[in-house]
């Protein structure tokens, strides 16, 4: 006769739960990883240019504008209250707080779109100018792409939301606010870089 075996009762766990207990939260810390490994490669190569250069823009290259990148920024920054009210109202499993401030997240990601694209602007030079020029677009431009991306990935979202929604959702929801918070705060070291640094030579 075999011995008996011992189990555990396991009725009583969460199947919802948040930051490092849950898989994808680990998935979304890789994620920024290497998001953030790429920003700084950026940042480190447009201040390699910049230690190269006797002028920072070069000669005949104007520096950027501030007006819109700084109006940009600081919307950007503000876009953190609403995320996180989303993120306190998924932790406590409340749908409809939830469905509302993601709402606003997503008239905020896609807002983002518009601003970058002033940003783009305020550079007051092209791509294809000079070395400052590429590195300074490539940099915007890397850190655009995470808006583009995060804009669409808030948009089904929040279909889901309104759609089938299940339980375990409100731990992804979480998860994207977790990524949000990078996506804003990685950008003041490149706005830092990008578009005052120019003033400082």
């Amino acid at each position: 006769m075999s011995p008996a075996r011992s189990t555990v009762n396991v009725a009583t766990l969460p199947t919802t739960v948040f930051g490092p207990r849950a898989l994808l939260w680990w998935g979304t810390l890789s994620f920024m990883a290497i998001e953030g490994t790429t920003l700084f490669i950026c940042v480190a190569s447009y201040l390699y240019l910049w230690r190269n250069f006797p002028t920072w823009p070069p000669e005949h290259t104007p520096p950027p504008s501030l007006l819109w990148p700084t109006i940009g920024l600081g919307i950007l920054l503000a876009s953190n209250i609403p995320i996180a009210l989303a993120d306190k109202a998924a932790r406590r499993l409340d749908l409809p707080a939830l469905r509302r401030w993601m709402l606003v997240a997503l008239a905020f990601g896609f807002g983002f779109l518009f601003f970058r694209w002033h940003d783009l602007q305020a550079l007051n030079c092209r791509w294809d100018t000079n070395a400052y020029g590429s590195i300074a677009w490539i940099t915007v431009g890397v850190h655009g792409s995470l808006l583009v991306f995060n804009a669409f990935e808030t948009l089904v979202f929040v279909a889901i939301l309104f759609s089938r929604f299940e339980e375990r959702y409100f731990s992804d929801a979480s998860e994207s606010c977790f990524y949000w918070y990078f996506m804003t705060l990685a950008w003041v070291p490149l706005y830092v870089a990008v578009y005052l640094t120019p003033y400082l030579s």
